[in-house]
């Protein structure tokens, strides 16, 4: 049997980024060591699963990590929400603001995504702005966001409570 693993002692800490005062968590280090990124595959597909979805929709760009070996143990098709000026065709947008600034998500357009199950996942959840631009995009297509995921929750932002579809989270930060 696996000795179980601390997923949060993983993740790297780093100080004053992206700006002064800003502890930024750095989930690379969890991405390379096997055992942590096996470990949270399965457990968020086990959090993920119990909603169903037909499509993982991965937030650029950590997001999309997240969202193919999900889609993959779900079996579920994927979708990439992208920033700015990346996809091609018809999209829609939305401008949220972040932690420590601005910034515009995209999807393609498209109607055949309507009426789908989407989970949305990407890798930590800050102030909640991402993932609700995220929701919104979702939404604006016509399709039906059943949850939303990450794997580190700063839960002292409150971010959650911005949220008005299912969250699930494997790690929450309080300070």
């Amino acid at each position: 049997m696996s000795k179980s693993i601390d997923l949060e002692k993983t993740i790297a800490k780093v100080p004053d980024y992206p700006k002064p005062g800003i502890l930024y968590y750095d989930i690379s280090t969890l991405l390379m060591n096997a055992q942590a990124w096996t470990t949270t595959i399965k457990r968020l597909t086990g959090e993920i699963s119990p909603y169903k979805p037909d499509i993982i929709a991965g937030i650029e760009s950590r997001g999309f990590l997240l969202a193919s070996p999900l889609a993959l143990e779900l079996a579920a098709g994927v979708q990439m929400i992208r920033k700015q000026g990346k996809l091609p065709g018809a999209t829609l947008a939305h401008t949220y603001d972040l932690e420590y600034g601005h910034d515009t998500l995209e999807i393609q357009n498209n109607s055949a995504l309507n009426g789908k199950r989407v989970a949305i996942v990407d890798d930590i959840l800050a102030t909640g702005g991402t993932l609700n631009a995220a929701t919104s995009l979702i939404r604006e297509q016509g399709s039906v966001v059943v949850c939303s995921a990450c794997i580190l929750e700063l839960a002292f932002l409150r971010g959650k409570e911005k949220l008005d579809a299912p969250f699930v989270s494997l790690i929450q930060v309080n300070e």
